[in-house]
């Protein structure tokens, strides 16, 4: 039995720049596409956390969440996420606490397990080298009783945080935090825009664990993808060489700019690199506005899905705004089984 769409969409932004362009200018485009999706009735704005990476302004992540929150009215904003292991609990907790408190009712703290970034990165954020990430577990416990309510003898508190109860999304490439969402009644955000062959698993995973909580008494699962669309499917083609040249400099070790679209991306790799980038982009959406949504539908067939996050780089605001627009077209037709629209 299916439903009229509760398919949700939202944006991932890794605050992409341009060759040679201040990281002030890609921060405006990052808030006036936040201001756009808003108005298209997109249900959050996440922002990644990436360090020491050329090309991405991504790095201070809860200060452009301030940042974005305090320019648009209604849309929810949070991180896309977090690398817990990056940072001390009491600081997290601190800073969304204060993100809550300035705008009650619309922060997330998506939180992931992972670096994000290479080992002299890691050295200079003065990590332990040989973390593994296997004391995430307890890192979240940690941040999570931080932000919830105080326990008798309970000596450092975060202020502002404590009881703010900001929601928590764990995110992943793998089965670990699938799991560990699942155990804990948390919501689950898969990393499908780079990793995509762990989706299916993973997401089996998460609902074959899944304990109700006090927050979520269902799985909510929600993938990140790439999602290029455009007026006819050639030009979103053409389009997604942008997310092409994007990973195919990442895999040479090269600044990750978001570069103009080209006629052929053959022209600039080769069968191996071309492979290797193909790997990683598989469960791109890409296409026109009846495209996208077949594709998606597809994907809600095959593994269901509560809510996407359209990543969504492109070379010009024209384009990146188009882009969202038939996007959200897109999605209005995708109907959902009952089982999980309920």
């Amino acid at each position: 039995m299916f439903v009229n769409t509760s398919l949700k969409i939202s944006v991932l932004d890794l605050v992409s720049m341009r060759p040679r362009e201040a990281a002030g200018e890609a921060i405006a485009r990052t808030v006036q596409a936040a201001q756009y999706v808003e108005n298209l009735g997109y249900v959050r704005y996440w922002l990644a956390e990436h360090h020491s990476i050329q090309g991405l302004a991504c790095s201070a992540t809860a200060v452009l969440i301030g940042h974005v929150a305090g320019q648009t009215r209604r849309i929810r904003v949070g991180s896309g996420g977090v690398m817990l292991p990056n940072h001390a609990p009491l600081v997290v907790a601190e800073q969304f606490g204060t993100l809550a408190s300035l705008y009650p009712g619309r922060i997330d703290l998506g939180l992931g397990r992972a670096p994000g970034s290479d080992a002299s990165t890691i050295r200079a954020m003065r990590r332990d080298l040989r973390s593994t990430g296997d004391d995430f577990p307890d890192l979240l416990a940690e941040l999570r009783q931080y932000l919830g309510d105080p326990h008798p003898g309970q000596l450092v508190h975060a202020v502002p945080g404590e009881g703010t109860h900001v929601p928590v999304t764990l995110l992943g490439s793998s089965g670990f935090s699938a799991q560990l969402a699942g155990y804990l009644g948390l919501p689950f955000a898969f990393a499908a825009h780079f990793a995509p062959d762990g989706l299916e698993q993973a997401v089996h995973l998460y609902r074959q664990n899944f304990r109700p909580s006090a927050e979520y008494q269902e799985p909510y699962v929600m993938v990140g993808l790439p999602v290029i669309a455009a007026a006819t499917g050639s030009e979103a083609r053409k389009l997604f060489t942008t997310a092409q040249q994007r990973f195919l400099y990442l895999i040479r070790g090269q600044p990750v700019e978001v570069k103009p679209p080209v006629e052929s991306i053959d022209d600039l790799w080769n069968p191996i690199e071309r492979d290797a980038v193909d790997a990683r982009l598989r469960l791109a959406i890409v296409g026109d506005e009846q495209q996208v949504s077949d594709q998606l539908q597809t994907l809600v067939n095959r593994i269901g899905i509560d809510e996407v996050l359209a990543i969504t780089d492109l070379f010009t605001t024209e384009d990146r705004l188009k882009s969202y627009s038939i996007t959200a077209a897109a999605v209005a037709q995708v109907r959902v089984p009952a089982l999980q629209a309920a």
